[in-house]
């Protein structure tokens, strides 16, 4: 069985004698188990210890000029913690006697000695010394283990007085270590601590183990939750203890478990937003169709009879609005869920932010992003230069994310902490880089950083059960009218994609504080990542229609309300209309009808895809053109450089990319 201390070489012992003969006699004697060092005088001896401080026995004669043995060996003893054997005569008891008495030495030998009586107490001193090194070296473990430990630990006597703990547990206690030995836990807190202690003791007693968890107020923030454990001894073991050894203590653990709990928050809470934003998807793919039909229905039903009456003509025009209203919401819900047109690049942050303040301070919007809010939204614009920007002095690595979907999130956090200080108040947007994140896998390419900008406010604060909402598609708490509730998830779609988080922390009347934690990227990665993403979307240049006589194009679609819309405007534009309710048959008809010019066809079909049924097309009519039309599409399902039209569309979207694509 190995030992923590284990000597590398044999025992070394130090035979100090000032007669040459007795040095040889002894180091034949010992040589032969022992490495022997030999010195004349006493601070010969004392220098041959500094020399060697791993000596682990001592041989002394008492009587030596200059320097008696057992003063010798009480210099020793402050230098080393070798065991100790002193040499005399008859004459010198006196002098070995008080050196017994003071610890100096563990053994005395007669002279002349018996070697095999000297053989052993050298032995057994050489034992000693090897046990109280291991003994050192077990302390010195235990010591940086418990003041090393990640959370507080402390064990108390049968009388629940404090025996051992560290740092931690006594910071706990508010208290420093040496104020909490000999004290009992009860006479050292109060409050939740107290009444969590006397809830313990009929458990304790009972089975030996209590646990709790619960929430401590804290000196210098907000409560914290604590997971309390105390455990006698005497119940780790599987039969009774006998002996009053393992009965007469019990520990006590403190651990902090707040960032675990909050850990466990926000991964219920990403759980929770990967299945909302999946059914968000679902819904608005279906919701897409819909509007596709309707929109489309409203314009055909224009076309072959204007509405003549005003009332009628306005009750035209409500529905039109609507269902492009509706267009808006579902892009906003599908944006939530996957965004689209995200443009991820290796962006500065703290040049976007000091952009975003150059614009906030003259009470203006960014143009790429006005489009994106809601025109009410933007009244009293002359507010947000009262936002204060603090910006780091040192330099940010960079992020890959998207800029302008950067600025729309801070500017629209902006307006959410403006809006929570009616009566006004501070508003402060900050950056800063952090060294890891909790809970979260650190890979190579963001091994070093995070950056994270925060805005704070000073407002009315949220309540928790408000906190746990917030990010929920049109969860809103604003009055009818005054948003829709998708800002938030949006924000929180843009962060997840762009590999960070979004943290909350709020309470009534307190304020509120968002932050949103982007991986910081090396320039390693950086250069090793294309500047233009592999599997890209074409945009084609739109053509207004002209007559399309002569040419065939195949519309295909599940949906039946969308495919009598598309090729109600493709046939109303003069083109040769077929249509097929799969991707199976779009492949059936391409194979058997060769003048057809262009297939428009929707991505997300039960069976086989559009991605799936174009790469067949291809395979018969590698020249054949096919128009994308999807209302939520994954991209990863198509081919690199396809042409997407997305749903709902109007008549000149669609004749227009069909034009187009026929031209080309």
């Amino acid at each position: 069985m190995s030992t923590l201390y284990e000597p590398t070489q044999r025992p070394f012992v130090l035979v100090v004698d000032d007669e040459p003969e007795i040095l040889v006699a002894l180091s034949d004697l010992l040589e032969s188990a022992y490495t022997v060092l030999t010195a004349s005088s006493g601070e010969e001896g004392l220098q041959r210890l500094r020399q060697n401080p791993d000596v682990a026995v001592i041989i002394s004669d008492q009587r030596m000029p200059g320097m008696t043995g057992d003063v010798f060996l009480a210099q020793a003893r402050e230098l080393s913690a070798a065991g100790a054997i002193l040499l005399t005569g008859y004459a010198d008891i006196s002098a070995v006697e008080a050196a017994l008495n003071r610890g100096q030495i563990s053994f005395f030998a007669y002279k002349p000695w018996d070697d095999e009586t000297l053989l052993s107490m050298v032995g057994q001193a050489s034992a000693r010394y090897f046990l109280e090194k291991e003994l050192e070296c077990e302390r010195l473990l235990l010591r940086g283990l418990l003041d090393n430990l990640p959370f507080g630990l402390a064990v108390k006597d049968r009388e629940g007085c404090f025996v051992r703990l560290n740092q931690q547990m006594a910071s706990q206690l508010g208290h420093t270590v040496g104020q909490c030995i000999g004290q009992k836990e009860e006479d050292l807190v109060d409050g939740p601590r107290l009444e969590s202690l006397r809830e313990a003791q009929s458990q304790l007693a009972q089975t030996g183990r209590d646990q709790q968890v619960l929430q401590l107020p804290a000196e210098d923030g907000p409560a914290r939750w604590h997971d309390l454990t105390r455990v006698r001894l005497d119940s780790l073991r599987n039969t009774p203890v006998q002996s009053s050894m393992l009965s007469d203590y019990s520990i006590l653990i403190d651990r902090d478990v707040s960032e675990l709990l909050s850990l466990e928050q926000r991964l219920r809470q990403a759980q929770k937003m990967q299945a909302i934003g999946t059914l968000a998807g679902g819904i608005a793919h279906d919701f897409n169709n819909l509007l596709t039909a309707i929109q489309g229905s409203l314009e055909l039903v224009q076309d072959l009879e204007p509405p003549q009456e005003p009332s009628v003509a306005r009750l035209y025009e409500n529905a039109m609005e609507a269902a492009k209203r509706g267009a808006v919401l579902t892009r906003k819900l599908l944006d939530f869920s996957r965004p689209r047109h995200l443009v991820c690049q290796r962006v500065d942050v703290h040049d976007v932010l000091e952009n975003l303040q150059s614009f906030m301070k003259q009470g203006k919007v960014p143009e790429e992003i006005r489009g994106a809010l809601d025109t009410a939204r933007l009244e009293g614009m002359s507010r947000f230069s009262s936002v204060r920007f603090n910006m780091p002095e040192e330099p940010l690595p960079p992020v890959w994310t998207d800029a302008v979907q950067l600025e729309l999130a801070v500017f629209s956090l902006c307006i959410n902490a403006l809006d929570a200080q009616p009566e006004g108040g501070t508003t402060c947007v900050s950056v800063r880089q952090v060294a890891r994140l909790l809970g979260r896998h650190v890979g190579r390419e963001h091994a070093g950083a995070w950056v994270v900008v925060q805005v704070t406010d000073r407002g009315v604060g949220m309540t928790d059960e408000i906190r746990a909402r917030i990010f929920d598609p049109f969860f809103t708490t604003k009055g009818t009218g005054q948003g829709v509730g998708l800002g938030l998830s949006m924000i929180y779609g843009f962060i997840s994609h762009c590999g960070g988080e979004v943290r909350v922390e709020s309470a009534p009347g307190g304020g509120t504080s968002v932050e949103l934690w982007f991986p910081a990227m090396d320039q390693e990665m950086a250069a090793a990542i294309p500047a233009v993403p592999a599997n890209t979307v074409q945009t084609i240049a739109r053509v207004l229609p002209e007559n399309g006589a002569g040419s065939t194009i195949l519309v295909v679609d599940d949906e039946p309300g969308v495919r009598a819309v598309t090729t109600g405007f493709l046939r109303r534009a003069g083109y040769e209309v077929m249509e097929a309710a799969s991707g199976a048959e779009a492949v059936e008809k391409v194979q058997a009808t060769t003048s057809i010019a262009l297939v428009v066809m929707d991505v997300m079909m039960p069976g086989m895809n559009g991605g799936e049924a174009a790469r067949r097309i291809h395979a018969v009519r590698p020249d054949l053109p096919v128009l994308f039309v999807t209302g939520y599409a994954d991209f990863g399902v198509l081919p690199e450089g396809v042409a997407v039209l997305h749903k709902p569309y109007t008549r000149d979207a669609l004749l227009g990319d069909v034009r187009a694509m026929l031209a080309a």
